[in-house]
């Protein structure tokens, strides 16, 4: 099946922050608003929304999809919600992309919203309950408790210590001083990070990234109407999705294959054969600071166990050879869920159009990267965006 060309033409983000004063419906209605004005579009002008959004535990309303629905615009509308766990951010502009695409519209409009403060007494809890039945909720795990054996399995496997891993914290939390939605940017060093509370050894808590609300969307255009639109249309040149088991035990957590999956599927249909050469900034999904270096090696820019070396070195700095988070990341921005990987794909976007301001990385960038990671570590989600 042959595919049209679709292009990123407007996006919007709020800002992110720990407890918002706007409801769901309302921070969607304001990232959805800034993205139509981007894009020069009246809501009349879409023909469909895909929402998204992750666990109705987050915001407390069953039918979360529904509840979200007027302020994403989709009221009498064609509108479906999708979720994928922490994958939502990215995978929600790949289900956009096939509406347009399959040539179902030529103008769809993409929200992803947030809001983990109305989850009482924390967000974690709302992951209690994803856990199997039988064989893991009587142990009472949490996922900082499993992401903390992930940790250790990575850094045994390769011989790095708790310093190589917190470079990456220490990076991403000072580039969000110039992101304006960031919700806890602060200039940290690799002290402060290797010092803070420990939560689960090896987990410190400035190794994690922060609970947040917030929400962003993005226009989606056919090629035709994209160029009547802007001259400056940011091409989505390639997705990519894979799951793996929810059975996160019997998997050798050091390197996660339904990232390189997803990877090598979205890298295919953008003919990109070498990416370590070809992407020139990558967004990688980091809720916690060693997922970069994780998810850096899945998404084949290095090789396995090389990702804390090239970070030491600055390759991933912004005036690095392969900026990567140059936005702050979820470490530094916050991490509304699902609205974090899409603020990831916006950051993509607006650095191939040369808009990101002071995160602007230099050089021209004409191809990149954004990529999300979800549930019990099985979830893989990639699109390659090209100007």
């Amino acid at each position: 099946m042959g595919f049209r060309k679709v292009a990123i033409v407007g996006a919007g983000i709020t800002k992110f922050v720990r407890r918002a004063q706007e409801t769901g419906p309302e921070m969607s209605y304001l990232a959805s608003k800034t993205a139509l004005d981007q894009a020069g579009l009246k809501l009349k002008d879409v023909e469909m929304i895909t929402l998204g959004s992750a666990p109705d535990a987050f915001d407390g309303v069953h039918m979360k999809g529904e509840y979200l629905l007027s302020g994403a615009g989709g009221n009498n509308k064609p509108y479906i919600r999708n979720f994928v766990g922490g994958g939502t951010g990215v995978f929600a502009p790949i289900h956009g992309w096939m509406h347009v695409a399959s040539g179902a519209c030529d103008v769809c409009l993409v929200v992803c919203s947030e809001k983990m403060s109305s989850c009482h007494p924390h967000p974690q809890g709302a992951f209690l309950t994803i856990f199997d039945h039988t064989t893991e909720q009587p142990l009472k795990p949490t996922l900082i408790w499993i992401f903390a054996l992930e940790m250790r399995r990575y850094m045994e496997t390769y011989g790095l210590s708790k310093a190589d891993i917190a470079r990456v914290a220490v990076k991403n939390k000072n580039n969000a001083l110039d992101h304006p939605s960031a919700q806890v940017a602060e200039a940290v060093t690799l002290d402060d990070v290797l010092n803070s509370e420990v939560l689960a050894e090896p987990v410190h808590r400035l190794d994690i990234s922060p609970a947040s609300d917030g929400a962003a969307a993005v226009v989606l255009a056919s090629e035709e109407v994209a160029k009547r639109l802007t001259d400056k249309p940011v091409w989505i040149d390639g997705v990519g999705w894979n799951l793996d088991t929810a059975y996160w035990a019997t998997k050798d957590l050091y390197y996660p294959r339904y990232v390189e999956k997803a990877a090598r599927m979205a890298y295919e249909m953008a003919g990109i054969t070498e990416p370590h050469k070809e992407i020139q900034v990558a967004e990688p999904y980091d809720p916690f600071d060693y997922k970069e270096l994780h998810h850096m090696e899945g998404l084949l820019l290095c090789e396995r166990g090389e990702a804390a070396r090239l970070t030491a070195e600055g390759f991933t700095a912004r005036t690095g050879n392969l900026p990567t988070c140059p936005s702050g990341g979820a470490l530094g921005v916050g991490n509304p869920i699902a609205a974090t990987g899409l603020m990831k794909v916006i950051e993509i976007f607006l650095q191939l159009r040369e808009e990101a301001g002071k995160r602007q990385i230099p050089g021209k960038p004409r191809v990149g990267v954004a990529q999300a990671w979800g549930d019990l570590m099985q979830v893989g989600t990639v699109i390659v965006l090209r100007r």
